[in-house]
């Protein structure tokens, strides 16, 4: 499995919302994950291209894609109230998990769901809502103590990522975990000295080696899921 996979440019139909995204399906893929992120402009930078190539060269399809749309973000960039929509960026989640399963090039593979910053809470979200569908999931650097009483309904392998100088962050992680009580698995990672963005030598590779190895891992043991029975993927 060599992870090099043609991008393609898609319209994400997130629930009747179309949003911007790129889709990427290595040869014999194992399952796809989807990045989710609470604040705009995330889809194209460099820190998820870099852990998205880590998740294709171990073998699985990434879709990289905005959960707002460009004038959702222009407000959220004057107001930032948006990303701190929970209900709102899980609803997006959910729809994309669901176009996924129909896409003609992920059809019926696993799927596993990777946040960052209030987009972990919504990944959290989104796989208690949609525990047959949502099969593993990675926070990175996140805030899923946000996603309450969501976390005790995680039934997924759940993988939460932060920084060890990230003293917040951390302790909301902590509780987090203390929280998934019904996860089939769970496990903080602590990325020794690492800030909030993982802009250490070396930090970020660490979490894309851990996010890469877990879902790698769950999704590939993973039973097909139920496939969506409504909506255009194209």
């Amino acid at each position: 499995m060599t992870g090099t996979a043609r991008e393609e440019a898609v319209l994400v139909l997130a629930h009747g919302v179309p949003l911007a995204g790129s889709l990427a399906v290595p040869e014999g893929a194992a399952g796809v994950v989807a990045f989710a992120h609470g604040s705009a402009g995330n889809r194209l930078g460099a820190r998820n291209r870099q852990v998205a190539a880590a998740l294709r060269g171990a073998g699985l399809a990434t879709l990289l894609f905005d959960l707002m749309t460009a004038k959702e973000e222009e407000l959220d960039r004057s107001t930032a109230h948006l990303r701190f929509n929970i209900d709102l960026l899980s609803h997006r989640l959910v729809g994309a998990v669901h176009w996924l399963l129909v896409h003609p090039r992920t059809r019926g593979l696993p799927v596993g769901v990777l946040g960052a910053g209030t987009g972990a809470a919504a990944a959290i979200t989104a796989a208690a809502r949609e525990p047959d569908r949502v099969s593993a999931v990675v926070s990175r650097g996140g805030r899923p103590d946000l996603a309450g009483i969501d976390l005790a309904r995680v039934r997924a392998p759940t993988l939460l990522i932060a920084g060890g100088a990230d003293s917040e962050v951390l302790a909301g992680n902590r509780d987090a975990l203390r929280a998934l009580t019904a996860a089939s698995e769970c496990r903080l990672e602590i990325v020794a000295g690492a800030g909030h963005l993982f802009e250490e030598p070396g930090a970020l590779e660490r979490v894309a080696e851990l996010a890469s190895s877990w879902l790698a891992r769950h999704l590939a043991a993973a039973d097909r899921p139920p496939l969506h029975d409504s909506g255009d993927p194209l």
